[in-house]
């Protein structure tokens, strides 16, 4: 019998990853009406208080780094918080919701293929199996979308592909720190460093002489204060219920929100090319995240 703990668990990283599929949707709307380093700027300036706030109700501290693993922090913010989020919202506002969550929900094989590619990782067969199925998933949504091809589809998923592997690399990054930072620590300082890296990127965009649009204002701040801190710790939440194996099989119903609520939002037509692209993904996601479950005994 599943105990109330696990129970628990399961509803914190269940919701935790829906909030992260929201996300593809608050980028779709921001990107009508805001550039996208300046909202990357907003979001941050919105989240890194409240992270602030985490840290000082908790008595969390930043630990102290060399120069290697602060010049890799750096890295990952420009990677994995400014990368990822800019060229999201610049690849949504080229492409379709319904793509954008198809490609997100690619991250864990993208993930895995980085490290086979930059750490020489040896893939077993079942990884190998879940990179091609999402390799095919990916191709049957670009071949089938309702605007396949409209070139300006193809650069926003090229766009969108290019933000998965930038927060592929924030992951591969993370694992080369010599002193871990412990999640809530490391959310800080992303947060910090993405902000002060985004405020100076977006001076190319000359917010100040910008009107934005409230739809953009509203979803920026969805984004920095609902995904970004409650998906925080939803997530974490939730992983300090489960294993972390089981923990991964709940990264599927992130693309599988975003499309779902793409269609009910936004009012986008999922194609059956696009349904058949999903289902690809999400069966390469779920077949790498049970090969990596432990043999029982």
């Amino acid at each position: 019998m599943v105990s109330n703990g696990k129970v628990r668990g399961y509803a914190c990283l269940s919701a935790a990853m829906v909030l992260v599929g929201s996300t593809v949707v608050a980028s779709k709307i921001i990107g009508a009406g805001m550039p996208p380093f300046t909202a990357t700027a907003l979001r941050f300036a919105m989240a890194l208080p409240c992270f602030a706030l985490l840290m000082a109700i908790t008595g969390a501290r930043l630990p102290r780094l060399c120069v290697r693993d602060g010049l890799l922090l750096v890295a990952q913010a420009i990677a994995g918080s400014v990368g990822y989020t800019t060229l999201l919202i610049a690849g949504l506002q080229r492409a379709s919701a319904v793509d954008g969550g198809i490609i997100l929900g690619t991250l864990p094989l993208v993930s895995a293929a980085i490290a086979m590619l930059l750490l020489r990782e040896r893939p077993g067969r079942a990884t190998l199996a879940a990179i091609a199925l999402a390799a095919i998933g990916v191709w049957l949504m670009a071949r089938g979308g309702g605007d396949a091809d409209a070139p300006q589809s193809w650069l926003g998923n090229a766009l969108i592909l290019g933000a998965v592997i930038c927060e592929g690399l924030f992951i591969l990054l993370n694992k080369r720190l010599r002193v871990p930072v412990p999640p809530l620590a490391l959310s800080t300082l992303m947060t910090g460093f993405g902000l002060a890296f985004s405020v100076l990127a977006s001076m190319s965009e000359a917010p100040w002489s910008l009107s934005f649009s409230s739809d953009a204002m509203l979803a920026v701040g969805y984004y920095a204060l609902v995904p970004t801190v409650g998906g925080f710790l939803l997530w974490y939440a939730g992983s300090a219920r489960v294993a972390g194996a089981e923990a991964a099989l709940f990264t599927a119903l992130a693309p599988a929100s975003a499309v779902l609520l793409a269609a009910t939002v936004l009012g986008e037509t999922v194609t059956p090319a696009q349904a058949a692209g999903m289902a690809c993904v999400l069966a390469g996601v779920l077949a790498q995240a049970i090969s990596a479950r432990p043999n029982p005994g």
